[in-house]
């Protein structure tokens, strides 16, 4: 399927007004969609749809596609990161084609008479092109984990065990009810867990990060690291609340580990690369999967330093396994801690190097803890997207390439660029 040249131009025309109406167009999308097929409510984030953040990321989406319709190269890393997403959720061909019919839907709702016979043509032209990009791409994923990793759908796992690593972040160590051996993965890669919440009569699916570095020849399980939300409105923190009430022993459903965050410890060609990791609370989960990854001896020797912030020493995640890994690693790693509230327990120089203060990368030397000087250097960073914006800006300024910062953002939506 293709757009005409006068499909394409309508639906560049409609980007203005998408751009005034797109999140009233896909509140009604997401409403009638739900009301209508209550058992996407297992697909669906339930927390997301109350507090507003999955129609504001859909708009986005919907806009982006009406600017760029006519470039499509332009938008191949967010089609990549919610091919992924979509891939992890499950989300089947047929899905696209009741979403299809309800967006067109909730476009005439919302524009009414400025919906002409001519917009809505294209627009159903142009979602059917886009819906075949997708089912496209995720087939290709759907089917490179079944033929690689034996991996299709859901498996069931067990709470092999449950260790508190903050006042409110456990690590879970999840094993497959089958037995099997479980495939690696890519550090900095995150898997769905699916949960029954009781009250909801409802699936519920969250993604958290694989914590732990892959293994070779294979692993008996992963860990994903889950802080325990206090939420907005709506349904607060539902799945992170349900695991951290549930006991070892417990089951739970898992997808198969996918995402576009990633470092690859093996790629020969970064060996010497810094590799400069910044995070602020339970963005640092990721940090650990790529961390304790490059410390691993078939690894390219590669300088790393860990920047994290918290609001203090009781809610910093992996505090002592750090410093166990600086004192171990003492020629390859560095580790810089920012704390808002210190403890009269807390040392500095062991437990934080700067306290009082949200994270401020100006504080730290450029050249040994930032790595400008070498303009090979990545960066990975992880956390609300006000931090991560707040974070790129800085390096940008310090004359950092857009090119070498990598961002995971852990909500729904997109981090903006400048």
């Amino acid at each position: 399927m293709t757009l005409t040249d006068a499909q394409v131009s309508i639906v560049k025309s409609t980007a203005p007004v998408l751009k005034q109406h797109g999140e009233a167009i896909t509140t009604v999308f997401y409403k009638d969609l739900i009301t209508e097929n209550p058992s996407l409510k297992n697909i669906f984030s339930l927390t997301s749809q109350a507090t507003g953040a999955q129609p504001r990321a859909l708009a986005h989406a919907v806009l982006a596609y009406a600017t760029y319709i006519d470039n499509l190269a332009a938008l191949s890393e967010a089609v990549a990161r919610i091919a992924h997403k979509h891939v992890s959720l499950q989300v089947e061909p047929a899905q696209y084609s009741i979403v299809g019919q309800y967006l067109i839907q909730a476009i005439g709702k919302v524009l009414g008479d400025a919906a002409t016979p001519e917009i809505v043509d294209a627009w159903t032209a142009a979602y059917g092109v886009l819906a075949n990009v997708f089912i496209g791409v995720e087939r290709g994923m759907y089917e490179e984990n079944e033929k690689k990793d034996h991996w299709k759908g859901w498996r069931k796992f067990k709470i092999a065990k449950k260790v508190e690593e903050s006042s409110s972040i456990s690590s879970f160590y999840l094993r497959p009810v089958d037995g099997a051996t479980l495939p690696k993965y890519l550090p900095g890669q995150y898997v769905s867990v699916q949960v029954l919440v009781q009250q909801l009569g409802y699936l519920q699916s969250r993604q958290y990060s694989l914590s732990e570095a892959p293994k070779e020849g294979g692993m008996e399980e992963y860990r994903i690291s889950v802080k325990r939300e206090e939420g907005e409105t709506g349904a607060p923190g539902l799945v992170s609340n349900l695991l951290h009430g549930m006991q070892e022993g417990e089951e739970v459903e898992v997808s198969h580990p996918q995402g576009e965050f990633f470092l690859d410890p093996a790629d020969a060609s970064k060996e010497g690369v810094p590799a400069v990791l910044i995070s602020v609370g339970v963005g640092a989960t990721p940090m650990m999967a790529i961390l304790k990854s490059l410390l691993q001896e078939n690894v390219k020797r590669r300088p790393v330093s860990w920047i994290h912030a918290s609001k203090s020493s009781s809610t910093q995640p992996f505090g002592e396994e750090v410093r166990r890994i600086v004192k171990e690693h003492p020629e390859q790693v560095s580790a810089h801690v920012f704390l808002k509230t210190v403890a009269g327990t807390d040392q500095a120089g062991v437990h934080y190097d700067f306290a009082d203060t949200r994270m401020d990368l100006t504080k730290l030397d450029g050249e040994r803890d930032l790595h400008l000087a070498d303009k090979r250097t990545e960066y990975y960073i992880c956390g609300p997207e006000t931090f991560m914006v707040e974070i790129r800006k800085v390096l940008v300024g310090l004359g950092v390439a857009k090119s070498k910062l990598h961002l995971e953002l852990f909500a729904t939506g997109f981090v903006a660029d400048e």
